[in-house]
């Protein structure tokens, strides 16, 4: 691609020139700088990568005179956001990194031009080297990137795959951070019966309890659950000749303990909140009071605003409000409640009143907002949809006073009678927003600085509410009419409900939709006359046919002690050698991919909804690919350096869940091979030159098809060169000679007519041990058995079943096996967390009960992953308790993966230990005095005492 031409941001290189984030590269630079500057003081990560752009910056050089325009080196200085000045040395710096970047790009781009379609780890080195202009950066960071990127192993990448990289990575960094602020509402919202007239308005007191008042005067309080506390009519009650009302707005003045309605009688009327007794009104005002609303303005001040249907916006200023309310509340009653007239409220000194004309439609909403010392209001009409407005005039004292003498009356100066005459504001006292068909519902933010709009348009608009040219952003979604917005600044959201029920939850930086819940899921209906968030409860309180409240999804806070790796169940995890790198995997099918040296997350992809739950995992041999097994059947290739899922297995027909998978070489030719509820096994020929997205699998083995297992295969085993192992729920175990695909014997679980006994096998795993030689020329096969024990047995002429002993303390099915590399220590997990380990050097097949050389409780729940790291002698294990940790090998805890300190696998001082994990510390098995630790109890004794004989037959048939 010709330097200096632009190029579509949707297109690979064209998205990579145009990416403003942080590269790659930027981060191997900033490593090798400070590699180069060992003395120099620490600076802030961001000037230190921003020193460093992403070959993409260079794309804008003119070739001829390799100058930098203006605008370029501005770029920079925006950029770096500690110095504000730029002297002539840092110019020339800026010139000689922006043309390094040029450089190295031309040249990366070169070798395909010039016919070499790739290029090997030295020369991308080279290039690396000199993009950065930074010879000295580390060559192993150099040498990791190329593997990452280089994930077959063929020791050459190209330009294409040097983009691709890049751009898969930034995309999953993005999936991650919207991944991270997923939220929900519970669905289907909980309902009330339902009421014949409409709701005007929802609120909430300081203590969550819920209040409505319908169009006929009825009060309701409720709880957060909507559970009916106190109901009252407040026009109905009193005497029998009084005339029928009907409420237009209410809302609440917590403050002083008040509940205000407006009417269609042209009245405000206030009552106290806790008795729902009438407590003063101001009547015969000019208009009926469409909306309203309170503020408080300051102690004993406060602000009462209501819009109508000629478009105007009066307020009613009050101080001294105590003093004020108690006198209302000594005049003469009217229809039993004490009033006074709005033309003699304004004579007291305590009361302002301000009449604006504002709109030239009906007012939708009016609000006030203290932060802003502005009253904001919208309506239907487009040539002013929404005005932010002061309260008071704010220009030329002498000015307002003769514009606004019919407009702004104060009883202590003036002493005639109210003028109800709206006066227009001056064009610099308000802000005029244009807004397409109106505004129906708005939301204003002070912390975010943030005004949201939204109509009959069915767009929500995002505008900055200093400036009304034009809106910052829109958020598309709804099909309907928006009659509700609301912003939660605490969590950085906006709930949006249209006229169709339709609920929506935005995130505001990013400005993309989390969540969406439709009519038929929340089971609401009819037409929503009000809404109310409550950021205190978190919920949504809808008033429809009936009330309803949709309650966010909380994940419950952990103890600061606690640390977990996940936010669901671990269903597997591993080591990969060739980087370092732990990955782990969980049934909501996220993998994350963690620093092995700290403990450091280091990546994260997946957690989509149309990826299935991973239920097992493995690695191809040169430790560069990922291969997950999951719950549809399939079994998926991933570059996890970046996310890439770089090939599908799965077959014809239905598939069914993958419980294991290996992968395997046989001769020069490498397979996946997969084992699960299909009750088959699967083997694919690993081709990475096949660039087919979905591969299928070979023909199954004859022996396989009409002598292969019968009920679910569990877990599969290989043990070079030909032999393999599978095991299946029913506890059969079958061994395979790979080579030629026949059955070299079969085993059947020594408990398995044992009524009620647990008799599947979740982990094989083959050893070679001296000890056992005497029985076998071949490797012997350890099987985990009934009641926490584990079989071995001998796979040499037909087979034969040596033994057996009980590995967990508390007869527990052992889950996972593994065993160092010389075969000397075996190590098994079970399903109260606890881990095992055996010398099998100084092991019998004689001994019934060997005594473990360590034990510890590593999780809370089922251990799903096991592994020793020979080279660096640690244990890394993972949970159904959402974490994954490190271990040393004699059981001293090193840490969690994802706590907020890390650690140096090679200085203890570093690790947790002698600190045990929190939750296991704190679990009730943990502890020496548990019913568990009884050998005269039974475990369901000790987990359930209530629990019947049928429930315990497994316990019975062995004792």
């Amino acid at each position: 691609m010709p330097l200096g031409k632009n190029v579509r941001s949707s297109s690979a290189s064209g998205r990579l020139e145009t990416q403003p984030g942080t590269s790659i590269l930027s981060e191997l630079g900033s490593a090798g700088e400070r590699a180069r500057n060992p003395s120099e003081p620490s600076r802030r990560p961001e000037k230190v990568t921003d020193d460093f752009p992403a070959p993409a910056r260079g794309m804008g050089v003119s070739e001829d005179t390799g100058e930098q325009p203006e605008w370029l080196i501005r770029e920079q200085l925006k950029r770096n956001r500690r110095r504000h000045t730029i002297t002539h040395g840092d110019k020339a710096e800026i010139l000689r990194r922006q043309h390094n970047g040029v450089d190295s790009t031309r040249s990366l781009k070169e070798c395909e031009m010039n016919g070499l379609r790739s290029i090997d780890a030295r020369n991308f080195g080279r290039i690396v080297k000199k993009c950065l202009g930074s010879p000295k950066t580390s060559n192993a960071q150099i040498q990791g990137l190329f593997k990452k990127i280089d994930y077959s192993g063929q020791g050459r990448i190209s330009w294409g795959e040097f983009c691709t990289h890049m751009l898969q990575e930034y995309k999953e960094k993005q999936e991650t951070e919207r991944r991270s602020k997923q939220v929900a509402l519970t669905l289907p919202a909980v309902k009330t019966s339902c009421h014949a007239v409409p709701i005007v308005n929802i609120h909430s007191t300081h203590d969550g309890t819920v209040v409505t008042v319908r169009e006929d005067g009825v009060v309701c309080c409720w709880s957060p659950e909507l559970k009916a506390l106190d109901t009252k009519d407040m026009f109905n009650e009193g005497p029998a000749n009084r005339k029928s009302k009907w409420a237009s707005d209410f809302t609440l003045m917590t403050e002083y303990n008040k509940l205000m309605i407006g009417t269609g009688d042209r009245e405000i009327q206030l009552y106290e909140l806790s008795t729902l007794e009438p407590y003063c009104q101001i009547n015969a005002l000019d208009t009926v009071p469409l909306t309203l609303d309170y503020g408080y303005t300051g102690p004993d001040k406060c602000c009462i605003l209501y819009g109508d249907t000629e478009g105007c916006l009066s307020i009613i200023l009050i101080s001294s409000v105590r003093d004020t309310l108690r006198l209302w509340n000594k005049l003469p009653k009217l229809e039993s409640i004490p009033n006074i007239a709005m033309d003699n409220a304004v004579l007291s000194p305590n009361v302002t009143f301000v009449r604006w004309k504002v709109h030239q439609d009906w007012v939708t909403q009016a609000k006030y907002f203290h932060s802003f010392q502005a009253v904001v209001s919208s309506s239907n009409e487009e040539s002013s949809s929404l005005v932010i407005g002061c309260v008071l005039p704010l220009t030329d004292a002498e000015q307002q006073l003769s514009d606004i003498t019919e407009a702004c009356y104060e009883g202590k100066t003036k002493k005639v009678h109210l003028s109800w005459t709206p006066q227009p504001r001056a064009s610099c006292d308000q802000r005029v927003f244009t807004i397409h068909k109106g505004v129906k519902a708005f939301d204003l933010c002070q912390k975010h600085s943030l005004l949201v709009t939204g109509g009959m348009d069915r767009l929500i608009r995002t505008w900055n509410p200093y400036s009304c040219q034009k809106p910052t952003g829109i958020l598309r979604g709804h099909s309907a009419p928006i009659v509700y917005l609301c912003i939660c600044s605490e969590d950085s959201q906006i709930f949006s409900v249209s006229v169709d029920s339709t609920v929506k939850i935005w995130d505001i930086h990013d400005q993309c939709c989390l969540f969406t819940a439709d009519h038929k899921s929340s089971g609401i209906h009819g037409d929503i006359s009000a809404c109310s968030y409550s950021p205190a409860m978190k919920s949504l309180y809808v008033a429809a046919d009936c009330m309803a409240v949709l309650s966010l999804k909380i994940r419950p806070k952990l103890h600061r002690r606690l640390t977990v790796s996940h936010n669901e169940p671990v269903a597997c995890c591993g080591y990969s050698e060739e980087f370092r790198q732990v990955v782990s995997c969980t049934e909501g099918s996220v993998v994350k991919v963690w620093d092995f040296d700290t403990g450091r997350q280091m990546f994260e992809f997946g957690g989509t909804c149309e990826q299935s739950a991973i239920t097992c995992m493995t690695f191809d041999p040169k430790g560069r690919r990922l291969i997950t097994g999951g719950r549809d059947g399939c079994l998926k290739l991933w570059n996890f350096n970046n996310g890439q899922c770089l090939k599908t297995l799965k077959k014809d027909g239905e598939c069914r869940e993958v419980c294991d998978c290996i992968f395997l070489k046989v001769h020069r030719n490498c397979y996946v091979m997969s084992v699960g509820r299909d009750q088959k096994i699967d083997i694919y020929p690993d081709r990475p030159e096949d660039f087919h997205r979905v591969q299928r699998p070979q023909p199954s083995w004859q022996d396989d098809l009409k002598h292969g297992h019968k009920e679910d295969i569990l877990c599969v085993a290989h043990s070079p060169p030909s032999l393999l192992a599978t095991s299946s729920y029913d506890g059969e175990i079958i061994v395979w000679n790979v080579v030629s695909g026949r059955i070299q014997c079969q085993f059947v679980s020594p408990h398995q007519n044992v009524q009620g006994q647990d008799t599947s096998v979740p982990s094989l795993i083959f050893l070679k041990c001296p000890n056992l030689q005497q029985f076998s020329s071949a490797a012997a096969l350890l099987s985990a058995g009934a009641m926490g024990c584990i079989n071995l047995w001998s796979v040499h002429h037909g087979g034969e079943f040596l033994g057996g002993f009980r590995a967990s303390r508390f007869e527990q099915k052992i889950t996972k096996l593994a065993k160092t590399d010389k075969d000397t220590l075996l190590y098994a997990a079970d399903q109260f967390g606890y881990i095992y380990v055996y010398n099998m050097e100084k092991f019998s097949p004689e001994q019934k009960w060997p005594r473990a050389d360590h034990c510890w409780r590593a999780h809370t729940g089922r251990i799903t992953g096991l592994q020793i790291v020979d080279n660096d002698q640690v244990v890394l294990t993972s949970s159904t308790d959402c974490t994954v940790r490190l271990w040393s090998a004699r059981g001293e805890f090193i840490g969690t993966f994802g706590q907020s300190e890390g650690w140096s696998t090679h200085v203890p001082s570093s690790w947790e230990h002698p600190a045990v994990p929190y939750d296991i510390l704190t679990d009730p098995l943990s502890m020496p005095s548990h019913k568990i630790f009884n050998s005269k109890s039974s475990l369901f004794d000790a987990i359930d005492p209530d629990k019947t004989d049928a429930h315990r037959g497994e316990q019975k048939a062995l004792s």
